[in-house]
């Protein structure tokens, strides 16, 4: 059971407004998940199991919807490939390839390998000892044993799409991002030769699967069923040119070659235009070391999730996961990660600017023009470092919106992070807590501090909303800011400062509900490694 990746379609990802906008509104958007149940993997891990391969994905695919709810992860549409929608689909784009010439009957040979369901080139096999020293032929990229098969298979034209393919690639109609290293290894496969591809098995090998149309002999291939996902979901055959082809996929590196090789060639043709843009990310390592079972290294959400919160696990894969290149994991990391940005920088300075002895009457505090003249106009009292923190967090929505553009939200975070150091840095600077409310020539410099803390709180908040949901609500909430004000559209920061109106201004703040993200305890056995109870998860 693989979950398949997302998000499948987003529409018109390049007209007017910014992505993060767009990702509120459901008409900007269609966000797909779901689950690939056929092929010869499911069919024998069903009968491992003792079970039959429509039971097996009943069960798999309810894990999965039941982890993404867990995860605080919505989407528009949930897709299983059993579904008959899909089957029509499947059905509707083979009678295409069919039609238009691009199949044809032949013998057909190779390293199969059941794990990845796919054909290995012989270059990428290699003969290995497995844990029990028997000789075993392997993949060399995965590691996974493969079996010679020899079959009469329907066979896709691939080979004529290696010069459509890279002038499409090299001219940028087909974006694979990030460019490099995915955007290069896709250009490097496609100067190389492409054979034509194997897009069905022998039913009777393989009887889990959809039928091809018109021969009972043979079972579509799992990966082209697989594919045509994305189509399924658009509405295909009769309603996807509303959202067709602006698409974007979200995909593992170690399924590039399907989406940014097969499936564009696939769709080219079927008369169909490939995705507008293929969106690449990396792998987690633990300690260094690929996930395996064998190594009892798995590490599941549920336990995180636990361990760490949802908001806390998915700060921490969204501010290291760095798609270029692998990001290891390991317990102490996420804690310190966790304690110092959330906990202590984030949560302490909202709980600092907030505290009754400094704002006893629970307000949202008043600026003064004169303490804080517009661009440095006048004696005073903010320094050169308070005008660059201004500068800086006003820029920081159009940063983080280009960052999210990039697919580089590390980068988003990291952006806040470094405002949110710098808010802390000019709090402690003038330290409020020193001056005196009773003193009328004090109290306005010391409200002007803490307002603008509590305005770059604000803009923090809101855009971290997409991260980490429940936090942010919680730091907006504290700041009495309503839920119809929590959107970039009105995210107007420190209006008082161009002289304008500031509605938050005297307002009441809201209630107290405790820290913003309580500190974790340190890892007792040295850092390392996963908490207990985490191999268990839905998993490939």
């Amino acid at each position: 059971m693989m979950a398949l990746p997302g998000p499948v379609v987003s529409c018109r990802v390049q007209e007017g407004g910014s992505l993060p906008q767009r990702a509120c509104s459901p008409e900007w958007h269609l966000l797909s998940k779901g689950t690939d149940e056929h092929g010869l993997k499911i069919q024998m891990a069903a009968a491992a199991a003792g079970t039959s391969p429509e039971r097996f994905c009943e069960r798999m695919s309810a894990e999965f919807r039941g982890l993404f709810r867990q995860a605080g992860i919505s989407y528009t549409d949930f897709i299983r490939t059993t579904e008959p929608r899909h089957r029509r689909a499947v059905g509707h784009f083979w009678a295409a390839l069919h039609d238009r010439g691009w199949l044809y009957r032949a013998p057909y040979e190779g390293w199969y390998c059941t794990a990845e369901e796919s054909f290995v080139a012989a270059s990428q096999v290699v003969e290995r000892p497995d844990a029990q020293g028997r000789r075993q032929m392997v993949s060399l990229e995965s590691g996974h044993q493969v079996h010679w098969t020899q079959e009469e298979n329907y066979v896709f034209r691939l080979s004529a799409f290696r010069e459509p393919l890279l002038r499409r690639l090299r001219e940028g109609r087909l974006a694979v991002t990030p460019a490099r290293p995915f955007g290069q290894q896709v250009q490097q496969w496609l100067q190389q030769d492409l054979p034509d591809l194997s897009v069905s098995r022998d039913r009777n090998r393989l009887g889990w699967g959809i039928p091809v149309p018109g021969d009972g002999t043979q079972t579509v291939y799992v990966w082209v069923d697989a594919l045509v996902n994305y189509l399924t979901v658009a509405g295909y055959p009769d309603a996807h040119q509303e959202w067709w082809p602006g698409a974007c996929h979200v995909v593992g590196k170690d399924i590039l070659k399907f989406h940014a090789v097969y499936w564009p060639a696939l769709l080219m043709a079927a008369g169909l235009e490939p995705p507008e843009q293929i969106l690449v990310h990396s792998h987690w390592t633990v300690q260094g070391q690929k996930m395996s079972k064998s190594r009892g290294n798995v590490v599941g959400p549920a336990a995180c999730f636990q361990r760490y919160s949802v908001d806390g696990f998915r700060y921490f894969l969204l501010r290291q996961g760095v798609p270029e290149r692998d990001c290891d994991y390991y317990d102490g990391k996420v804690v310190k990660l966790l304690n110092s940005e959330l906990a202590d920088a984030l949560g302490g300075l909202l709980n600092r600017c907030t505290a009754p002895g400094l704002n006893p009457g629970g307000t949202y505090p008043g600026f003064s023009e004169e303490c804080f003249p517009r661009d440095g106009r006048g004696p005073g009292r903010a320094s050169a470092e308070d005008y660059q923190l201004v500068a800086s967090v006003q820029a920081l929505p159009l940063q983080v919106e280009g960052f999210f553009e990039g697919f580089q939200i590390y980068k988003a975070l990291e952006a806040i992070a470094d405002c949110v150091r710098r808010t802390n840095g000019f709090v402690q600077r003038h330290a409020p807590w020193k001056l005196q409310r009773e003193d009328p020539a004090q109290r306005p410099w010391q409200e002007t501090v803490l307002h603008v803390a509590l305005e770059c709180l604000r803009v923090y908040g809101t855009l971290l909303q997409p991260v980490v949901p429940a936090t942010a609500a919680k730091l907006l909430s504290r700041l009495g800011v309503g839920p119809t004000e929590r959107s970039l559209r009105s995210l107007d920061f420190l209006p008082r400062y161009r002289g304008e109106t500031c509605p938050f201004e005297g307002r009441p703040l809201g209630a107290d509900t405790g820290l913003l993200f309580p500190r974790l305890e340190k890892p007792t056995e040295g850092g390392h490694g996963a908490p207990r109870g985490l191999n268990r998860g839905c998993s490939k």
